[in-house]
């Protein structure tokens, strides 16, 4: 009995330590251990918060074999901590420090903490709009314009899109604005341009992350196409570094372009993408800035999931 004080009190003493500089899959493992659980019981756990994770995945991680990236996966990270009984974000904070560790360029005004927030964030919005992630529709095409303003902010955005529906009864699309960070997404304006017209809009401000509903006149049955256009005009937060688009799921050509005021223009412009917000960024290649209209632009004729994005260097 007193072996097992002891040895419970190592326990302990290595998981504090673990929690205090890492790395994640040490740390996970030393909470594992320090509360005595199996994995099939930690598995059973999470399921009790509506998170699916394999066994397979949570030895993986505990071993430091693969990390926590997809959305579902990081809200086991959050649900985890509860469950070993460590201190709010103590995974979340070691998940981003192997994140930086990892890609040391990447812009640090979008912390890994804010994405994860953000995305538990936007599940709630979709909630309360009763929306599945993909509105009953695949996206064909996707064209969006990006402007930069004189002051180096995000001013607005604007979406043209062409889906088709693949069940009957689909008469809306939920549209997403996740804003630079300091941004006011309470003041930022939803413009319904062609074909749709403004429903519930939800916002949360901590996180700069907007819902909004575009209401279509009509009813799609399933095989049926729709083109659509809507905006967002924000120009609410500071210097702006970088757009990101995130896709959940595969689908058609996306089309990205970043125009700049004439009096607002980068050093320098570079396209990237990342198989998560917590994998490392890949593919990076410079764009080269057209001159008359003062643009970048990137096309992916196939989108994957994932994350693909647009950044620049200012002076």
């Amino acid at each position: 009995m007193r072996y097992g004080t002891q040895h419970a009190d190592v326990a302990i003493a290595d998981l504090e330590t673990a929690l205090a500089g890492g790395p994640f899959h040490v740390a996970l493992r030393a909470a594992i251990a320090a509360r005595g659980l199996p994995l099939q019981r930690v598995q059973h756990h999470l399921s009790r918060y509506g998170v699916k994770v394999g066994v397979t995945s949570l030895s993986y991680w505990q071993q430091g074999a693969r990390r926590p990236q997809r959305p579902e996966s990081l809200r086991a990270v959050r649900a985890l901590e509860e469950i070993l009984q460590l201190p709010d974000e103590s995974l979340i904070r070691l998940l981003a420090k192997a994140d930086q560790r990892c890609d040391p360029q990447r812009p640090t005004g979008r912390s890994y903490r804010s994405l994860v927030e953000a995305s538990g964030v936007l599940e709630r919005l979709l909630a309360e709009l009763e929306s599945p992630l993909d509105g009953g529709m695949h996206t064909l095409g996707h064209h969006e314009l990006v402007r930069i303003g004189t002051h180096r902010e995000l001013l607005a955005r604007e979406s043209h899109h062409i889906v088709r529906a693949y069940k009957d009864g689909v008469d809306r699309y939920v549209a997403v604005h996740h804003g630079d960070p300091g941004c006011a997404p309470e003041r930022t304006a939803v413009r319904a341009l062609e074909n749709c017209r403004t429903g519930r809009v939800r916002w949360h401000h901590d996180t700069g992350v907007m819902v909004a509903e575009l209401l279509f006149d009509t009813r799609l049955r399933a095989g049926d196409t729709f083109l659509f256009r809507y905006g967002f005009e924000d120009g609410t937060a500071g210097a702006s570094s970088e757009y990101v688009r995130g896709f959940g799921f595969a689908g058609g050509q996306y089309a990205l372009q970043v125009r700049f005021a004439e009096d607002a223009l980068p050093v320098r412009c570079h396209r990237f993408t990342q198989h998560s917000a917590a994998a490392p960024r890949s593919g990076r290649q410079e764009l080269p800035l057209s001159g008359r209209h003062r643009s970048v632009h990137l096309v992916e004729p196939r989108v994957r999931s994932g994350i693909v994005g647009i950044g620049w260097d200012w002076e």
